[in-house]
Parts: C-alpha cells; sequence; structure tokens
C-alpha cells in the first residue's frame, strides 16, 4: 500500500467517528509534516463545538500544538472529502481556512509552517453544495490538490452515514 493510500486510510477512521447527520457528511482528515512523515494533527467533521469540518479542526489543534515550527516546515493535509468552498452554516469554507493559516502574520513571519499539498479521497458531490471550487482556490492560492484513487466507495458510504436521501 502506498504511503498515500496509508495515510487516506488514517483519514477515514477518523471520518468513521462522525455523528451521523442528516445535512452534512461525515468527513476525516488528518495532518502530516513532510519532513518527517509524522501525523501531527487528526480531526472529523462536528468533532469540536461550533459545527466544525474535519479540515477546520485539524487546522486548530495544529494551531494549538505547534510553536515556532519554522518557515521551512511544510505540511501535507489529509481529507476524505475535496474541502469545502461554501458553507450553508455560515462557518469559513475550508479552503478559506487552509489558505487563510497560510498566509497568517504567524506564517509569514516564520513561526509556522505551510500546508503545501492537500490530498483529497474523493470531490464533492452535488448532496448539499451543487458546485464546490474548492480545488480551484487551493491550485490558485498555490496549495497543491491530488486526487488519491483506492478509497472512493468507502469514502462516499462513511460521507453519507444517516442521510437515507443519497
Amino acid at each position: 500500500m502506498s504511503k498515500h493510500l496509508e495515510y487516506m486510510s488514517l483519514a477515514l477512521e477518523q471520518a468513521q467517528k462522525c455523528e451521523a447527520t442528516l445535512t452534512a457528511f461525515c468527513v476525516g482528515a488528518i495532518i502530516v509534516q513532510d519532513s518527517t512523515n509524522t501525523v501531527i494533527a487528526t480531526g472529523y467533521s462536528r468533532e469540536l463545538p461550533g459545527n466544525t469540518h474535519a479540515e477546520q479542526n485539524c487546522l486548530t489543534k495544529l494551531l494549538s500544538e505547534t510553536t515556532a515550527a519554522g518557515a521551512d516546515t511544510t505540511y501535507s493535509l489529509y481529507t476524505t472529502m475535496e474541502p469545502c468552498s461554501e458553507r450553508l452554516s455560515g462557518n469559513i469554507p475550508c479552503t478559506d481556512s487552509i489558505i487563510k493559516y497560510n498566509n497568517s502574520s504567524e506564517q509569514k513571519e516564520g513561526r509556522l509552517g505551510r500546508v503545501e499539498t492537500v490530498y483529497v479521497g474523493v470531490k464533492e458531490p452535488g448532496d448539499f453544495i451543487t458546485n464546490n471550487v474548492g480545488q480551484d482556490k487551493l491550485l490558485a492560492n498555490g496549495v497543491g490538490y491530488i486526487h488519491i484513487s483506492g478509497l472512493e466507495n468507502e469514502i462516499l458510504a462513511v460521507a453519507r452515514k444517516g442521510n437515507p436521501n443519497v
């Protein structure tokens, strides 16, 4: 099994922790420090208070646990589903959270690393948002975007658990 597929499997394990809901996907994510291949943050949808998404939870944990990572530190974010570009709840979309993290004053001052690449298990289906442009936004802001194939059926089954309409 490839390193990327192993990390995507770990993200899928996070997604399986989500409580089922009728109005949102169950998504899992992990952040890996590239130089050490170490998982340094995990997250899943609705894990933290405030109707949070998996990627948002990873970034929140990364910010709370990382001090002075250094400007040369790069991270890979593995997420079971393409980061959202729109939130019906009014919360900040995950693509915007990633871009905001990379453009923060702490990152620019060299105290934080940078999310270099986002690895995605599946594109977001149009169940709730019909046109997710997360991939386009990330690429336009210098963040790599790579699809990891091999777990699509499992990811979608977990993502849609509890939703009888799909």
